[in-house]
């Protein structure tokens, strides 16, 4: 029988239970993703279909969770259209040919996501037509997120060179969004034609702007995204992190789903006025605390979300240090203690 809940819950429904999902939970925390990475890179997993589907579905076995989320990387549509990435081992996505002028954007080519990512799509069907009982979620990475890659060549701590950019040369800056836009809408699209039932947008970094800046540069093209993926009847989550100031601006965008980190409570989201559903958003540092002070503060925003369009979720991503027994206990927990609302 198909869990359905957490789509459930997504639309903003009261369901049987608050369901719950961790973000990182297919990764270093988990020992079987450690065997398969003591062989193979993260790139090379994602470009054998079976081993992804395997490593996407072993946390919903493991802790009971509500829903899959794809093994991938935010920046797997880049190599396609003529980015130079690669993924180095403590440091994260590294662009060799990063985009600084006009002609960096036009020399980028178009996604044909069932040819240029046709493993992915391989492993998508795989997850929901042999091994999965509920929703799979895909995703992408948000515009700006992704180009702070491209331009900055790697992580950055300041996006000087993004931001300069983007106040210095906005038809540029412009340019690009438009083709991100364009690459996000036709990647998604073929996840959701594969078997996603759920998007998760991650904007990591657009916390990294005020309000201001956020609508004039960002607003106009994550609404097109959102608004394409919602066309296709799937509900759109947003997530960013130290983004709490943007929250009621990315409550305009028109996503189903607004994921809180652990600076907002979800008290504090709908004394703001935001109706929609929210997902969060225990702090990952508390899965290394005394089962006690996690059983309290989960607890606690269970009884927040009412089982009201509530999908119980970390404010970020599972450490590798965390203990999976903790994870399938947190599961659990959610689980029972929500019922009884």
């Amino acid at each position: 029988m198909f869990n359905d809940t957490l789509i459930r819950a997504a639309r903003g429904e009261k369901t049987e239970h608050t369901p719950v999902w961790f973000m990182r939970q297919v990764g270093r925390s988990q020992p079987e993703y450690n065997k398969v990475k003591e062989k193979y890179s993260l790139i090379e997993i994602t470009k054998q279909p079976e081993l992804t589907a395997y490593l996407t579905a072993t946390p919903v076995d493991n802790y009971n969770v509500d829903a899959a989320v794809l093994y991938k990387d935010i920046i797997t549509p880049l190599a396609p259209i003529g980015i130079d990435v690669e993924i180095k081992s403590g440091v994260g996505p590294v662009i060799h040919n990063p985009i600084r002028t006009e002609k960096d954007v036009e020399n980028l080519g178009e996604l044909d996501p069932f040819k240029d990512l046709d493993y992915v799509y391989k492993a998508i069907q795989i997850l929901t037509q042999e091994k999965l009982n509920v929703p799979l979620i895909g995703f992408c990475g948000a515009p700006f997120t992704v180009a702070s890659y491209m331009i900055e060549g790697g992580p950055s701590k300041n996006y000087h060179r993004t931001k300069t950019m983007m106040y210095s040369n906005p038809k540029l800056w412009f340019k690009l969004m438009d083709k991100l836009v364009e690459t996000s809408i036709s990647y998604l699209t073929a996840q959701i034609k594969a078997g996603a039932s759920v998007i998760q947008i991650f904007d990591s970094w657009g916390g990294a702007l005020n309000k201001a800046d956020y609508n004039f540069y960002l607003a106009p093209g994550m609404k097109k995204i959102i608004n394409a993926v919602k066309a296709q009847n799937v509900p759109v989550i947003l997530f960013g992190i130290g983004a709490s100031h943007l929250a009621t601006e990315w409550d305009k965008l028109g996503s189903d789903v607004l994921g809180l980190d652990w600076r907002m409570s979800i008290n504090e989201a709908r004394e703001l006025g935001i109706t929609k559903a929210l997902q969060g958003n225990l702090d990952p540092a508390l899965l290394l605390s005394d089962w006690s002070v996690i059983e309290e503060r989960a607890k606690k925003i269970v009884e927040e979300g009412n089982r009201t369009g509530h999908i119980f979720n970390l404010g970020h991503g599972v450490f590798p240090e965390v203990d999976p027994d903790v994870l399938k206990r947190l599961t659990e927990l959610v689980h029972t203690h929500s019922k009884g609302l």
